[in-house]
Order: C-alpha cells, then structure tokens, then sequence
C-alpha cells in the first residue's frame, strides 16, 4: 500500500475543502440551523410527541443525515469528475498506485468531510433542542458507515457523469427525494399502511431510522435490518468501483 500517495491525494482534497469554507462548511450548516429553527423551535413546539420524543428533538438524527448524505454525494463525486474533466486522472492512472488507493484518497477525504459537517451539526443541535443520545457508540458507527458509503457512491456519480448536469443530476433528483421520504421529518407509522408498506423498499428508511435509534432507542425498522442494509449497500457501491477500475468503464473510455 502506498501510503505516501494516499496522502497526497487526501491532503489535496482536504486542502479544496478548507479553501472554500463558506461554501463547504458554512452553508450546509446554516441551512440545516434554519430548518432547527423552523421544525424545532417554531412549528415543533406546537406538534405533539412523536414515539416520547419532541418533535424538535426527533428530527434531529435526519437532519443530519440529510446533510450529510448529500455532502458527502457531493464532495465525492466533485472531487474524481475534476481529475477527469481537466484530464489529470491519467497522471493517477500512470502512477504507480493501484485503483484502492486512489478510492482511499478521494473516498477518505469525502468522508472526513462530511463527518466533520456532521459533527458540527450535531453539536449546533444542542442550542436549540434538548437531545440525548441512547447510544453514542452506535451513533458514531452508523455515522461513520453512513458518510463512508455515500461517499462510495458520490464516487461512481462523478465517474460516470460526462458534465456538471449529470453530476448535479443524482443528488437532485434522487438522494434528496429519497431523504425527504426516507423518514427525515416523520416516523412512517404515522403513514397509511400501504404507504408505509412503500416506505420500506426506499433504502433510505433503514440508514435514518438505525441512525435515530442510536439516539433514542427506538425506530421505524429494526437495528438489525438497518445495519444489513448500510452494509449491503456499501458492498455493493466497493464492487461497482472495482468493475470500474477493471473494465476501465468513463475512465479510459
């Protein structure tokens, strides 16, 4: 393992990151102490108690899922489609690095990133609405799981998309649809049971629901179910990268 070009590869990304603060750190923070602000202090005040939790606290855990889904997506996949779209990416590929390190460096440093976003906002929590955590152990793992395996994705996004619509394209139109009906806002016991039915093949329903366990105690499915499912889907996301860098599929292509 070449650990000299893993760094190299992490500090630059993680250098981009603390170039542009405002817009990687700043906002997704901001934005998600307005919704506190909002759904917490405003309208949860005014909402009964969802599972023995305020509605203030309880919407705790998707919202930091939701930012950090979608930062993670986000830095990941900005960060390969820039080596490919300058042309860079050949000099990584020549280089005597296999494809794990170079999944390492870019994965890594999304990864932090989005782990930092969300640690930040969990303490930014605290200020407006009185949380407690069940279970911080299972909490730090389901975050860590969770920033590592959309950062995996963000990755094949920004491999496979050809220009900046396609790479805004996913996170759009499908990871924010699917947090927004993953649970984020509402317990899916409150649906109608068909829609609750449905709720349970969006994908989404299982990482919010073991993340709000860790909080709580309680969730929509099963922790088990839940961490089934991170798992499956961060195997499956590490098998796509290397049929990737096997068949060299939008890279040399």
């Amino acid at each position: 393992m070449n650990w000299r070009a893993v760094w190299a590869m992490y500090h630059y990304e993680m250098g981009r990151f603390f170039r542009t603060t405002a817009q990687s750190l700043f906002s997704p923070v901001l934005s998600t102490s307005l919704y506190f602000v909002v759904f917490g202090a405003a309208i949860g005040s005014r909402m009964e108690d969802v599972d023995g939790v305020s509605y203030g606290a309880f919407i705790v855990p998707g919202l930091i899922m939701l930012s950090v889904m979608t930062q993670a997506v986000s830095n990941a996949s900005f960060g390969i489609y820039f080596p490919k779209f300058l042309g860079t990416i050949y000099e990584h590929l020549s280089a005597p690095v296999n494809f794990l390190e170079i999944v390492i460096g870019y994965v890594g440093a999304a990864a932090t990133k989005s782990l930092a976003i969300g640690a930040i906002i969990l303490v930014t929590s605290f200020f407006f609405v009185d949380v407690t955590i069940a279970h911080p152990l299972a909490m730090v793992g389901f975050l860590l799981l969770t920033c590592l395996s959309f950062s995996l994705l963000g990755f094949i996004i920004g491999i496979w998309a050809e220009n900046f619509e396609q790479l805004q394209l996913v996170p759009l139109l499908v990871i924010t649809p699917l947090v927004f009906l993953g649970g984020s806002f509402y317990s899916i016991t409150m649906l109608p049971p068909v829609w609750q039915t449905i709720s349970l093949f969006n994908p989404v329903v299982y990482l919010v629901s073991g993340f709000r366990w860790s909080f709580f105690g309680t969730g929509d499915v099963p922790v088990g179910w839940s961490l089934l499912a991170i798992a499956a889907f961060t195997g499956g996301c590490l098998w796509v990268i290397w049929w990737i860098f096997r068949t060299g599929w939008r890279i040399r292509q």
